[in-house]
């Protein structure tokens, strides 16, 4: 029996399946190795990846998991209004900054974690504004920059529970500094993105990574 085409996504419906569960099961494994590395405890973090771009499709982590059994069904397929099209449970409340995010930057993926780091620097640095990271070879990691002496900058936004107004400062932000790698929510955590699930997961590894080194040096001692 011949395989029916989405002339949308140019996949066939049983490809479409199968590229949706990969995607699940890419998430799941990330999320789990966040959690190990104390970055996305209890129901904390949340990731998502562009599953088909016209319509929108993002599969995304379902509201109120614990990353450290996080398993590929637990994820949901929404539109572009972050109405499930497939699976169980409800989307992230989040969902609305993972959209911003996808929008402006045409990311792939977009994954949230809430690390010790992130949560101290952006209290220390609320009045700054962002937190500012050169000379380390670690930021050759990340997509574009290619010398350690490139300084990164990670904007810090005031968290809110209105998720609407909050993903339209995201998105007036992400316009406005075309060339940052992630931001911060206060005493929320770090969001970044990629053009894949893995490239996203590179740059969390890289400014966790750099967020710690700040944390645990001298100069991250006298944050304030």
């Amino acid at each position: 029996m011949k395989k029916q085409l989405n002339r949308k996504s140019g996949k066939t419906k049983q490809s479409s399946s199968e590229y949706l569960r990969k995607l699940a099961s890419d998430l799941a494994r990330i999320g789990k190795g966040f959690h190990a590395r104390g970055w996305c405890l209890g129901t904390s973090g949340n990731l998502s990846a562009v599953a088909q771009s016209s319509p929108l499709r993002v599969v995304i982590t379902s509201s109120g998991l614990d990353k450290e059994f996080l398993a590929p069904e637990q994820f949901l397929e929404v539109d572009g209004e972050g109405n499930v099209v497939r699976g169980k449970g409800r989307p992230s409340a989040e969902a609305a900054i993972h959209f911003a995010v996808i929008r402006v930057r045409s990311a792939g993926a977009v994954l949230h974690t809430h690390s010790v780091w992130s949560t101290v620097l952006s209290e220390a640095h609320r009045r700054a504004g962002s937190v500012s990271i050169s000379g380390y070879e670690m930021l050759k990691g990340l997509d574009g920059v290619r010398t350690h002496e490139h300084t990164e900058h990670l904007p810090i936004l005031e968290n809110s529970q209105d998720m609407r107004e909050l993903s339209i400062r995201v998105g007036e932000l992400l316009k406005s500094q075309a060339q940052i790698h992630g931001f911060l929510l206060r005493g929320h955590g770090l969001y970044t993105w990629g053009a894949t699930p893995h490239e996203a997961k590179r740059h969390v590894e890289i400014l966790e990574f750099l967020m710690e080194v700040l944390v645990r040096s001298r100069s991250g001692a006298s944050l304030a």
